[in-house]
């Protein structure tokens, strides 16, 4: 059993980064709403309070009671979390004078294992509207900022039966300089966590998990050739062999080559995969259909037609795997109530609902470079760890207006193109995500003596890190202008290419 932090979300904008930067100390955490009562099993060595959007002065405001979860474990307040103990404690928190966002410089830090081997002036990134006026009688002020009195505080001893921290910055961020060591003092030093959370344990666990859940029964899963359901796929056939039976449909809306590529590829991992060739219903369900929306209803469910029914040819399945993470669980969790309900696009478009097995999946409390992580230690090849992320309807919301096979046929050679250039040039692993994408837009053009006619692709590359919020990728214009002439020398139907340089937000990563 691994030791494990836990962290109450109050609603912050950061707090998969503090799970983030926990988890990369080789330390499992998890994170949950603070409305939910915590649950204190043998392995949970620690709790930190996020920030939040809320003021603590707001009835509304959540307050679960610190001193209670302090009196069975080591807990550190963050931001919000800090100025709720202060309050709860018979301190005060008021608006401050000036709203202090952004860098800040601690001063004055007193030596305590807190800020063990951080010296004065470490940089740290404020983002509060509120602050600690006044501590409790016996509360010790451990640094303070040009801008505020209270920047990080130690509960008095005996207000809790174990350590009680608090700070007002936001230790997750990478502008907060030293904040990944002071994490790693609270959890390490403090908790008493010894950072064996690796991913050699995790797949040994997972496997021997997914073995007590499964049995000798059947599983059925849902490939894309993506990282997330290839890596869930192979912890998967780790556990059980041949008694997990993968389905990978082409709906005709894949990239160029990629449904023969992807189905050699997991023949290679041993993976026992059906390739189902559904582009021509689907083809024929899209005709005439332009509404964004629309497209991806009529894809979606095809899809759920399409699996069910190779589905049905399996006997006696009990399960179904999916590649679900951790973003796709806690996106959906609401601060204001317990409940969790997976987004039905991460369903694999309402899968379950409609096929009334049991789920299976292995990735659930992973982020996505930690998924990438365990493929490596299971041999995965780079082919899919590295693969940029492809939208679920695939070029059905890349091809901008009325789908037909011909159009699709041009962008795949377009794309083909396009990535196959990022790819020699270095550029791909430089960019999070890269696309090609057809305009429903023709205009005059000249090839030789002959006027053309023709359509427009959108090439479209940005930079990030999760996918919400995202640059526009600043490629450099000499390579621009030779996929430019490539794409338009070689693909027959397109006569001019634009580059996108719209960030998220306000603009979207995809155009539909």
């Amino acid at each position: 059993m691994n030791e494990k932090i836990l962290i109450l979300d109050f609603g912050s904008q950061y707090t998969q980064l503090i799970a983030r930067g926990i988890r990369e100390l080789n330390i499992y955490c998890e994170i949950q709403p603070c409305t939910k009562p915590v649950n204190y099993t043998a392995d949970l060595k620690g709790v930190i309070l996020s920030g939040s959007p809320f003021s603590v002065n707001d009835p509304t405001a959540p307050k679960p009671d610190i001193k209670a979860i302090a009196d069975k474990l080591p807990v550190l307040g963050v931001c919000y979390g800090a100025q709720l103990l202060a309050q709860q404690s018979g301190g005060e928190v008021g608006k401050s004078t000036h709203r202090e966002y952004g860098r800040a410089h601690l001063q004055a830090i007193v030596h305590d294992p807190l800020f063990a081997t951080i010296s004065d002036g470490s940089q740290v990134w404020m983002s509060h509207s509120d602050s600690i006026k006044r501590l409790s009688e016996g509360f010790t002020i451990l640094a303070h900022t040009e801008s505020i009195p209270v920047a990080a505080y130690k509960a008095a001893d005996g207000y809790a039966n174990n350590p009680v921290y608090a700070i007002q910055f936001h230790p997750e961020v990478t502008h907060s300089t030293d904040g990944r060591q002071l994490l790693k003092n609270f959890v390490v030093d403090i908790c008493g966590c010894t950072q064996d959370w690796t991913p050699a344990a995790f797949i040994h666990e997972t496997v021997e998990r997914i073995k007590e859940q499964v049995g000798n029964q059947k599983v059925v899963m849902a490939l894309s050739g993506g990282v997330d359901s290839t890596v869930a796929a192979t912890l998967v056939h780790k556990a059980i062999g041949d008694n997990l039976f993968c389905i990978f449909v082409d709906n005709g809306l894949l990239r160029k080559n990629e449904f023969e590529q992807v189905l050699e590829g997991y023949k290679h991992l041993g993976l026992n995969t059906k390739g189902v060739d559904a582009k021509q219903l689907f083809y024929s369900k899209l005709e005439g259909v332009t509404d964004p929306e629309q497209k991806r209803k009529i894809i979606g469910g095809l899809f759920i037609d399409v699996f069910s029914e190779e589905a049905k040819h399996i006997k006696d399945v009990k399960f179904l795997g999916q590649g679900t993470i951790y973003p796709d669980v806690i996106e959906s969790v609401s601060v204001h109530g317990p409940s969790v309900t997976i987004k039905s696009h991460h369903n694999v478009g309402g899968l379950p609902e409609k096929m009334h097995m049991q789920l299976v999946e292995p990735l659930r409390f992973l982020f996505k470079d930690e998924v990438r992580r365990i493929g490596r230690e299971l041999g995965i090849d780079d082919i899919f760890l590295s693969r940029h992320p492809f939208p679920g309807p695939g070029l059905g919301i890349r091809v901008l207006g009325a789908i037909t096979e011909d159009k699709v046929k041009m962008l795949q050679e377009a794309d083909a193109i396009y990535t196959q250039h990022l790819r020699d040039s270095g550029q791909y692993s430089q960019v999070w995500q890269a696309g090609a994408i057809l305009l429903p837009v023709q205009s005059v053009g000249v090839m030789g003596d002959e006027r053309t006619y023709e359509y427009t692709v959108a090439l479209r590359a940005v930079t990030s890190v999760d996918g919400m919020t995202a640059d526009w990728a600043h490629l450099p214009y000499e390579f621009l202008a030779k996929v430019s002439n490539d794409i338009i020398n070689y693909v027959r139907g397109i006569n001019r290419v634009v580059y996108d340089i719209s960030s998220k937000p306000p603009a979207t990563i995809e155009w539909e």
